[in-house]
């Protein structure tokens, strides 16, 4: 037999050998066993787009059962109810119609526009109830102190209170970065973060109050600037593996965007400095002829390198000692959250908050974006002191609103 012949049997005989695999009948999986443990009551603040997506894996959770919706728009809240079968005496408009939500259910999950997040954590924290508070947690420095206490007093009354931050919740992403806390790539010497994404339309093209409401998205006092906002996903696992920066300098500005609707920037470039290592920083969010999303992080220290994406490969490339194949981090963006609200619902179970340990780490976030906006827009290096004395809380009006 010459070299051709045997690689086209070799040939023939692997795919005959994969074709029986495939067609080899599979042992049935094990039926999960039925849930027998405690259910609990959940209202939902924000029926947007965020909202309706974990409300789908709350739905799918045994221990959970969703009995109201709060939303400041009607319609949204209808379609919201028929979605999810609330009855319509369980359904809430407004701005404070979440408080007479809070009567009817033992924990909140919070996806409104995320000034409001604070006030509506803290209400429902002072109720008595768990509360699931989406990212970010505030946009700004008080309100970042402000959850980080409430979570630490709730803790102490036995209350849930859980950021769903997805990265975090992902068992890939913790190994990776505990390798990195464990001087798997020796220590930081720089890296490299990327958040790109196209434009969110407009939702409204009218110039009222509830306009601005349903595009807060466009609107820093609102929903924070895009770098607090959108690129935290990004910006989380930087401050994961770094810390709290000592220095950042940079630049931000608006000139993707079609329309001059509201005043969130539209890119950001940006040098995180930390006691170890720089992190340099690029994001967009304005429609870049075909250019792919990027949410990405590449991290070098002295013994090796690690590299992750959103949704895709986390690895570390190393010597023999300390190299880690990792994983894919496949849809993330569901699966994170799957196992923050099971997460949420054990430790109401448990009657154990733990602390509630994942809240640390949002605020801790969202301060680095809060950081990296100020820096941008001061047009100058700053340092952590001098962004804790100049920061601003955000007061938006919202004048013409109904409560």
């Amino acid at each position: 037999m010459n070299r051709r012949s045997f690689l086209n049997t070799a040939g023939i005989l692997t795919a005959a050998a994969r074709a029986a695999a495939q067609d080899a009948p599979k042992a049935p999986e094990a039926p999960k066993p039925a849930y027998t443990g405690p259910v609990f009551k959940i209202g939902n603040i924000g029926c947007g787009g965020r909202g309706t997506f974990v409300t789908g894996i709350i739905a799918e959770n045994p221990g959970l059962k969703l009995t109201a919706a709060c939303d400041y728009f009607e319609d949204k809240v209808k379609a919201y109810g028929e979605k999810f079968g609330i009855a319509a005496d369980k359904q809430f408009t407004g701005l404070d119609g979440y408080k007479k939500m809070l009567e009817h259910v033992d924990a909140v999950a919070i996806h409104s526009p995320p000034f409001f997040h604070v006030q509506q954590a803290i209400d429902a924290v002072a109720a008595g109830k768990h509360v699931l508070i989406a990212k970010p947690v505030a946009i700004d420095v008080a309100g970042c102190e402000t959850i980080r206490q409430l979570a630490k007093d709730a803790a102490a009354k036995g209350i849930v209170v859980l950021a769903d931050v997805q990265c975090r919740g992902d068992a890939i992403f913790q190994e990776g970065i505990k390798r990195i806390h464990d001087g798997a790539i020796g220590d930081l010497t720089f890296g490299e973060c990327h958040y790109e994404a196209d434009l969110i339309p407009l939702q409204s093209q009218e110039d009222t109050p509830e306009a601005r409401l349903k595009n807060w998205i466009r609107f820093r006092d609102l929903g924070g600037d895009i770098i607090t906002e959108q690129n935290i996903h990004a910006l989380d696992i930087v401050s994961w593996a770094f810390g709290r920066p000592t220095r950042i300098s940079g630049t931000c500005g608006r000139g993707g965007r079609p329309d001059n609707v509201g005043d969130a920037s539209d890119h950001f470039a940006l040098l995180f400095e930390f006691k170890k290592g720089a992190v340099t920083f690029a994001s967009r969010q304005y429609t870049a002829w075909g250019s792919p999303f990027l949410c990405d992080n590449r991290f070098v220290g002295t013994k090796g390198a690690f590299q992750s994406k959103f949704g895709g490969r986390v690895m570390i490339r190393a010597g023999k000692e300390n190299f880690w194949g990792g994983g894919e981090s496949k849809n993330l963006y569901r699966s994170g959250s799957v196992t923050n609200v099971e997460t949420f619902r054990a430790a109401i179970a448990d009657k154990n908050p733990n602390g509630n340990p994942t809240i640390e780490g949002a605020v801790e976030t969202t301060l680095l974006t809060l950081f990296g906006e100020f820096a941008a827009k001061a047009g100058h290096a700053v340092t952590w002191d001098e962004f804790i004395a100049g920061a601003k809380s955000s007061a938006p009006d919202l004048n013409g609103l109904k409560a």
